[in-house]
């Protein structure tokens, strides 16, 4: 019941775990934070119990569902001009998904009875990927996105975390085989091996994380993205497989698709504001872009 209210409410799938610690995870979070892969991103440094227990970020928790909504686009940027990662093209997923979650959790409510839980999109202290891949929805592949056969990973993970027992469902296997086609493809050698990166050598990290001067030691690798990147996805076999989303909200504004380079470059604070309105390419600020575009120019 509460997957078929998934998908009637726009999301692609929707796969259900039991809450509990994530054993597996914790090792690797504690490895990836010792060796400081997360660069400037210190807030990953926090909360490392609600990381790994849902149970002490929702109290009284018994299941983990985990949804996913596609944001492929039917139409991307031109070619040769700099580029945005194509989940920041429309409007702030943040806000879109939250409002679906609130919706399903009241349906919960409505048809069960009362419910206690807590919807997350990407802004708390939540693994989103281990707990997608947990409940069946695809598998972390060796660029560390989840992938699923059906249709790549061209899109956003969000869990509702509720005191509820339900049925669970179990993970996916491995399908990533000997290919190497993301480890290959990154220009900043991001994915040191597989199934491991090193997020503070990502582009995403670069233009969107770092707030501070961009070093010159990564000067000429950046491939023209401006803000965010999708080689790893864009060369991932799996992602053969993606279709256009149908959330309208995920549109770009028409302008978006038509900027060159020279466009880019001229863009003034007006023009940032009109395209970017309620995107999440606010959050680097017309100055994050601005410096984005200098570095990259030749």
């Amino acid at each position: 019941m509460i997957k078929t209210e998934a998908k009637r409410l726009g999301f692609m799938s929707c796969g259900i775990s039991k809450a509990e610690f994530l054993e597996v995870e914790a090792p690797r979070l504690e490895n990836y934070l010792e060796k400081g892969m997360h660069g400037e991103m210190h807030y990953m440094e926090n909360h490392f119990d609600k990381r790994l227990d849902p149970t002490k970020l929702v109290e009284g928790s018994k299941s983990v569902i985990s949804l996913l909504l596609n944001y492929y686009p039917e139409k991307t940027q031109q070619e040769g001009t700099y580029k945005i990662s194509k989940y920041a093209y429309g409007r702030d997923y943040h806000f879109i998904i939250k409002d679906k979650l609130k919706d399903l959790l009241k349906f919960i409510s409505e048809e069960i009875g009362e419910v206690d839980g807590r919807a997350f999109v990407d802004s708390a202290p939540v693994l989103d990927k281990a707990w997608a891949a947990k409940s069946g929805l695809g598998w972390i592949g060796k660029n560390s996105n989840l992938l699923t056969r059906q249709v790549g990973s061209f899109y956003f993970i969000a869990e509702l975390i509720i005191d509820l027992e339900l049925e669970y469902d179990t993970p996916v296997t491995d399908h990533c085989g000997s290919c190497t086609a993301c480890i290959d493809a990154c220009p900043t050698q991001a994915i040191v091996e597989p199934y491991k990166v090193d997020g503070s050598k990502c582009i995403s990290y670069f233009t969107i994380e770092l707030k501070e001067e961009l070093p010159s030691s990564v000067k000429g690798q950046f491939d023209d993205w401006m803000f965010g990147c999708d080689i790893c996805q864009d060369v991932c076999p799996w992602n053969r497989f993606s279709k256009p989303h149908n959330e309208p909200l995920f549109n770009p504004h028409p302008q978006l698709l038509e900027m060159d380079k020279k466009d880019w470059e001229e863009i003034t604070q007006e023009t940032f504001n009109e395209i970017f309105r309620k995107s999440a390419v606010k959050r680097t600020k017309y100055s994050g872009l601005k410096r984005n575009i200098d570095f990259l120019k030749k």
